[in-house]
């Protein structure tokens, strides 16, 4: 198992347009490109990224053709349009919080 793992601060102002971008396009896209959301967390206060997010596939192939699809594209777009500072990595799953 792979696990994507994501993280990006919130802009100022954006909150409520963020949380249903989220919950109606952003995580069921995910799902659609082939990755299983498994946990988010959002940081309220200290040096860190404010969401971290994650989700696994069964083999590196399956998270970069999802890197590669045009529906990632778009999606990561308009993620960028709500977020400041994204970043992602891929490392291979285990449980628990990674960084």
């Amino acid at each position: 198992m792979m696990k994507l793992l994501l993280s990006w601060d919130i802009k100022p102002g954006r909150d409520q347009e963020y949380f249903e971008f989220m919950v109606r396009e952003f995580a069921p896209g995910l799902t659609r490109l082939g990755l299983t959301p498994t946990e988010a967390w959002l940081a309220v206060y200290g040096e860190c990224p404010q969401i971290l997010m994650e989700g696994v596939a069964n083999d590196i192939e399956t998270i970069r053709k999802m890197l590669d699809n045009p529906d990632w594209t778009e999606l990561r777009t308009k993620l960028l349009g709500l977020v400041d500072n994204y970043e992602h990595k891929i490392v291979h799953a285990s449980t628990g919080f990674q960084i």
